[in-house]
C-alpha cells in the first residue's frame, strides 16, 4: 500500500477543513482529488506531504506511519501550483537542488539531472532561467525537481491551474506518459473534472472536507452516489417531482422508475444532456418537444428543448446528427431520457448556478 489515510481531520480556527477522511491508494496508481475551492483537497494533500500536521488521524506512506514525520523524511515529491522555482537558479540547478540538499555525491547529480531533462523533454534548456521558458516548461521543471530524489510518491497541487487551455491539454497527455514511464504513485489535486476524468485511474470527489465518492472515472460519471457528485461532475439537467405511486415518478409525460422512496416523497431526477435521445420522428415512449435554441459546442450541438410549453431540458447531439436530422431552432422533435439518477430533494447540496438548467 502506497498511501493510507485514516480518520484524518484538520481544523483551522474552528473551521473543519478536512473531516474524518479515509482512503487507500495502491502502489503505482494515478489518483485525482477532485472538488470545488474550499472542499479541503489541498489541505489533505499538504498533510500527506508533511506541510500541515493533522489534528486527528494517521497517515501511512509505503507501509510506514508518517503522521508526524518531517517532509524530508517522507520520501515524497511535491509540485506546487505556481511552480515555486528558484528564479536566480538555472533549470539545471533547480532540478539538482533537492539532490544537493540531501548531500547526494556530486558524481551522481549530473547523470540524474541529465536523465530528468530527457524525461521531461527539456534537454538543451538546462542553462536557461525560469523567466526564459514558458509556463508549461516551468511546470515540467517543477515535476523534474520533485522526481530528482526518486520519491516513492508524487503529489501535485493543481498542477495545470495557472496555464492556458491548450497547454493544460498538452501537459495532461505528458503527465500520462510520464506516469507510464516512472510508475510513481501519484496523487494530484484539481477542481477541473475533465483533468480528473481524463488521466486518473481513480477519483476521490471531495466536498466540505469529506470524500463523497471514490471510484474509476467511469463509475463517478455514470453512477454518482450523491446529488453533489451528480451536479459537480459533468453537465446535468435536473427536474423536481414527487413519487406518485410505488416505484414511480412522473414529470409531465415522462415516467421514471425509482426504488426505495415512499409515495409522496419529493424527488430530484438528474440526467445528462448526452442521455437525452432526440429524434425527428416519433418512437415508442418518446415525448413531443420543440427546439427553442441551439448552441455550437464543437463536435456537439446543444439543443434547448421546451416540453409542454413550460418544461425545459437540454440535449447534446453530435454535430453531424443535428445537421442531417434538421435539428434547428423552432423544429418539432421527439425526446426520450435514456439514463437518470434519483435522489431525495432534501439531499440537494450544491449551488444551482453550477447546474445546466
Amino acid at each position: 500500500m502506497s498511501i493510507e489515510v485514516s480518520n484524518l481531520t484538520k481544523i483551522f480556527n474552528g473551521f473543519t477543513a478536512v473531516d474524518d477522511v479515509n482512503f487507500q491508494i495502491e502502489t503505482g496508481e494515478l489518483v485525482a482529488l477532485l472538488g470545488p475551492s474550499g472542499s479541503g483537497k489541498s489541505t489533505l494533500l499538504r498533510m500527506i506531504a508533511g506541510l500541515e500536521i493533522p489534528d486527528n488521524g494517521t497517515i501511512h506512506l509505503t507501509g510506514k506511519e508518517t503522521t508526524s514525520a518531517s517532509p524530508r523524511d517522507r520520501n515524497v515529491g511535491f509540485v506546487f501550483q505556481h511552480y515555486a522555482l528558484f528564479k536566480h537558479m538555472t533549470i539545471y540547478d533547480n532540478i539538482a537542488f533537492g539532490l544537493k540538499v540531501r548531500k547526494a555525491p556530486k558524481h551522481e547529480i549530473a547523470p540524474r539531472v541529465s536523465e530528468l531533462l530527457e524525461l521531461v523533454q527539456l534537454r538543451g534548456l538546462e542553462k536557461r532561467y525560469p523567466s526564459q521558458i514558458s509556463g508549461g516548461q516551468r511546470q515540467r521543471v517543477a515535476v523534474a525537481r520533485a522526481l530528482a530524489a526518486r520519491p516513492n510518491i508524487l503529489l501535485l497541487d493543481e498542477p495545470f491551474g495557472a496555464l492556458d487551455a491548450k497547454v493544460r491539454e498538452e501537459l495532461r497527455k505528458w503527465i500520462l506518459q510520464l506516469h507510464e514511464q516512472t510508475q510513481v504513485t501519484t496523487l494530484f489535486v484539481t477542481h477541473d473534472q475533465h483533468e480528473a476524468l481524463e488521466i486518473a485511474h481513480k477519483v476521490f470527489v471531495m466536498n466540505k472536507g469529506k470524500i463523497e465518492q471514490e471510484g474509476t472515472p467511469a463509475e463517478i460519471f455514470d453512477h454518482p452516489a450523491t446529488p453533489f457528485v451528480a451536479e459537480f461532475v459533468g453537465e446535468n439537467n435536473f427536474v423536481e417531482a414527487e413519487v406518485v405511486e410505488p416505484h414511480t415518478v412522473r414529470w409531465g409525460q415522462f415516467t421514471f422508475r425509482v426504488n426505495g422512496y415512499p409515495t409522496g416523497q419529493k424527488i430530484r431526477i438528474y440526467f445528462r444532456p448526452n442521455d437525452v435521445y432526440v429524434s425527428s420522428a416519433p418512437e415508442s415512449g418518446s415525448v413531443n418537444a420543440r427546439i427553442s435554441k441551439t448552441r455550437f459546442k464543437g463536435a456537439l450541438i446543444e439543443l434547448h428543448l421546451v416540453i409542454e410549453t413550460d418544461k425545459q431540458i437540454i440535449a447534446h447531439v453530435p454535430k453531424g446528427v443535428a445537421h442531417s436530422s434538421g435539428f434547428t431552432e423552432g423544429a418539432e422533435v421527439f425526446v426520450q431520457i435514456t439514463e437518470y439518477h434519483a435522489f431525495r430533494n432534501s439531499e440537494h447540496t450544491i449551488d444551482e448556478s453550477l447546474v445546466t438548467i
